[in-house]
């Protein structure tokens, strides 16, 4: 009986035994999942090299100093209040800079740059309504003596500075030109202050709002409005008005005219006062260019007895307006000759040339 009963109890207790034991193994499986054998390391995925150049490309070189030490990496645009001074880091050991043209002309105190070991700084105090406009920086790669630009490595924000008394950027020009040409876009140059401005476009005569709803006209708080088709329809004298807060304001007026001559190389002609002449007599030939406002015109002469005497030469232009609202610059060069020899009989050749191309017009004087 007894040995029966110790057998009964020796049965149970290895069936307990072996429940534990697989109890244990389980868990232990389970983890395995989770832990790793302390005798093996997981491998390190090291970033690939297109991933680095995706990272690199997409972050901006440039930062604004912030109280503190604190830093704000710029976007495309940064609006500040006038009168806060404003410091600019660009990340690079050379670094060069780009800012509004006006603080460039005219050397501002206020402005300073410098190089330090891992950045380039741009300090501006006291800004201004005035100092609206980008702020870009980019590094520079040297190799011995030669330098360029790193076109990968450059950041640009365009930073407009507030001022509730200033709602359009000031210009030290009240009334300026604008040349309209068919086969290129044209900008009424009136930024604003503060992207929230609302601005519209007036002409003067006959008074009137001009529709900028995108299609020929739009505008660009960084630029201005922006004509993408110009015609003989836009000239005229216009300006601008902004309004903030139920107050507002008028911009400098800008006088637009429409030009007839299309670009191109000089368009010239020649003409002599006479295409004969006696011994002793004074003549003159004179190359003319019609062309654009802006454009300027070379002159160059080849002319008998270059080489063997002197004559006189006389340049000028000017404007001149063809239409209402049609401008056209004339410009002319006169080639003066006194007390005739045989040595000035025969060809007169003017050359003209522009940033277009060249042109050559002939005539030629004669002996009476």
């Amino acid at each position: 009986m007894k040995l029966w009963v110790l057998l009964t109890l020796f049965l149970l207790w290895e069936e307990v035994q072996n429940g534990l034991g697989q109890q244990v193994k389980r868990r232990k499986e389970a983890g395995e999942n989770r832990i790793r054998p302390g005798n093996k390391r997981g491998k390190v995925r090291f970033p690939k090299a297109k991933e680095k150049e995706a990272v690199g490309k997409g972050q901006s070189l440039l930062t604004q100093v912030l109280d503190k030490g604190r830093f704000l990496r710029l976007g495309e645009a940064l609006t500040l209040p006038a009168g806060r001074s404003m410091e600019l880091r660009c990340k690079g050991s050379r670094i060069e800079w780009n800012y509004p043209a006006y603080l460039h002309t005219y050397k501002d105190t206020r402005l300073s740059v410098t190089q330090q070991d891992k950045y380039g700084q741009l300090v501006l105090t006291s800004p201004s309504a005035a100092d609206t406009g980008e702020y870009s920086c980019w590094a520079v790669l040297c190799d011995g003596v030669e330098c360029e630009k790193d076109t990968e490595r450059n950041s640009a924000s365009y930073i407009y500075f507030t001022d509730k008394d200033e709602l359009f950027v000031p210009s030290p020009i009240h009334f300026e030109i604008i040349y309209l040409r068919p086969d290129r876009t044209a900008t009424i140059p009136c930024r604003v202050t503060s992207p929230q401005v609302k601005v519209t476009l007036h002409r003067e005569v006959p008074p009137e709002e001009v529709s900028a709803n995108g299609t020929y006209i739009s505008y660009d708080p960084t630029k201005g409005f922006v004509i993408r088709e110009p015609s003989p329809e836009h000239r005229g004298i216009f300006y601008c008005r902004a309004v903030i807060n139920d107050k507002p304001q008028i911009s400098n007026k800008y006088q637009l005219l429409y030009v007839e001559v299309p670009s191109g190389p000089p368009s010239a002609t020649i003409k002599a006062s006479s295409s004969v002449v006696r011994g002793g007599d004074n003549f003159n030939i004179t190359c003319t260019v019609l062309g654009e406002p802006e454009q300027h015109v070379n002159f160059t002469w080849t002319y008998p007895g270059q080489d063997m005497r002197p004559v006189s030469l006389y340049e000028a232009w000017r404007l001149i307006n063809r239409g209402v609202g049609h401008t056209t610059r004339i410009s002319q060069s006169v080639l003066t000759v006194e007390d005739a020899e045989t040595i000035d009989y025969g060809k007169y050749i003017c050359r003209t040339k522009n940033k277009h191309g060249e042109t050559a017009v002939t005539t030629s004087v004669d002996s009476f």
